[in-house]
């Protein structure tokens, strides 16, 4: 008999580690949109979503560079994801503060649209290799759309 309940415990814990499995195999990412395109970023590294801000212009910086603000006594540097890709600028925006290599950094973007899990093997990689492009690889959304996926850390050393 107390073979069998171990046998029983045994089976329990397998079906636990392949109810868990899947999950592991996939990762969250916050959609954001830029000049018509869906963007995901990795949610752990998401901060925080400002959508009322004020930036304070920098002379002598990139061109994307909008500026900084000023977000509860941190001074945070903002890039337009607008003109970080080659695109005009929009005023009507957002901004996503992200974590990158233990900085604070603000992407302007058009808007957030939603959080989603994306299985790994889902995503392919991008078809040319310009680190330029900001882009580490590209997915299928079940709404038939396709999400780039932004590697933030090309976003302070691209």
């Amino acid at each position: 008999m107390p073979d069998e309940v171990l046998f029983a415990k045994h089976d329990d814990m397998d079906a636990a580690v392949e109810n868990t499995a899947p999950e592991s195999l996939s990762d969250k990412y916050l959609i954001c949109l830029s000049d018509g395109l869906l963007y995901g970023i990795e949610a752990n590294e998401v901060v925080e979503i400002i959508t009322d801000h004020t930036i304070t212009r920098l002379p002598r910086v990139p061109h994307y560079v909008r500026g900084i603000i000023n977000l509860r006594g941190q001074i945070i540097p903002i890039i337009d994801m607008r003109l970080r890709l080659g695109k005009m600028p929009q005023e009507d925006n957002c901004i996503m503060v992200v974590n990158v290599e233990s900085q604070l950094v603000g992407l302007l973007v058009d808007g957030v649209e939603k959080m989603v899990d994306i299985p790994r093997e889902s995503i392919l990689p991008m078809p040319t290799q310009n680190p330029q492009k900001l882009i580490s690889g590209m997915c299928s959304l079940p709404e038939g759309t396709t999400m780039l996926i932004l590697d933030c850390d090309l976003l302070l050393h691209g």
